[in-house]
């Protein structure tokens, strides 16, 4: 359990209620069970969500393969995990399959694609274990980029994370054709 931690064990409904009822609050649950109440970030961290977002956002609609979602959305994973990436897409197929219902909740699938932003507040090895999780639920590809180091971990199921530095772009190529991540406000937010 991390430093802002509680045990719940509760059902899946009851922990939906839990989020409904504290709309301030981002909360995650471990796979045991364990929340994990997420800390707001700073402003140089949303600036940097914000433009992976809108980057990611204008990709998915010149593509119309998919979705992409914010920080806000829950994704209820296959081993029982309540996660919520930085940025995420998923693939327009397997959002068809989604009831209205479960579209209403944490969506009850991984993400193919997932993004991790490292805020000053996070342990890197933490973030680390947590692009791991998704990968052991599903995750086709994904990113944990860290602007401390200026460094882009890069996640693919069967393979040992790669870490790239001194880069000002990253592609998804070939997960998400065409999707090219300009880092150079990530590394230096103008605000």
């Amino acid at each position: 359990m991390s430093q802002y931690g509680y045990q719940l064990k509760s059902t899946e409904d009851l922990f939906y209620e839990l989020c409904k009822q504290n709309p301030n609050l981002r909360l995650e649950r471990t796979a045991k069970g364990e929340g994990v109440i997420m800390p707001p970030t700073g402003g140089e961290t949303g600036n940097r969500n914000k433009e992976i977002t809108r980057q990611l956002g204008n990709w998915e609609k010149q593509q119309a393969t998919g979705s992409s979602f914010d920080s806000s959305t829950g994704y209820k994973l296959p081993n029982g995990a309540d996660r919520s990436p930085g940025a995420s897409w998923v693939e327009k197929a397997r959002l068809a399959q989604l009831t209205l219902e479960e579209k209403k909740k944490f969506l009850p699938l991984c993400p193919d694609f997932a993004i991790e932003l490292r805020s000053p507040s996070d342990d890197l090895d933490t973030v680390k274990a947590k692009m791991e999780e998704y990968i052991a639920c599903g995750l086709r590809f994904g990113w944990l980029i860290d602007p401390e180091e200026k460094a882009v971990y890069v996640y693919r199921p069967g393979a040992a994370a790669k870490k790239l530095e001194s880069i000002n772009e990253v592609s998804a190529d070939p997960e998400l054709p065409g999707f090219v991540l300009d880092l150079r406000e990530i590394w230096d937010p103008p605000i």
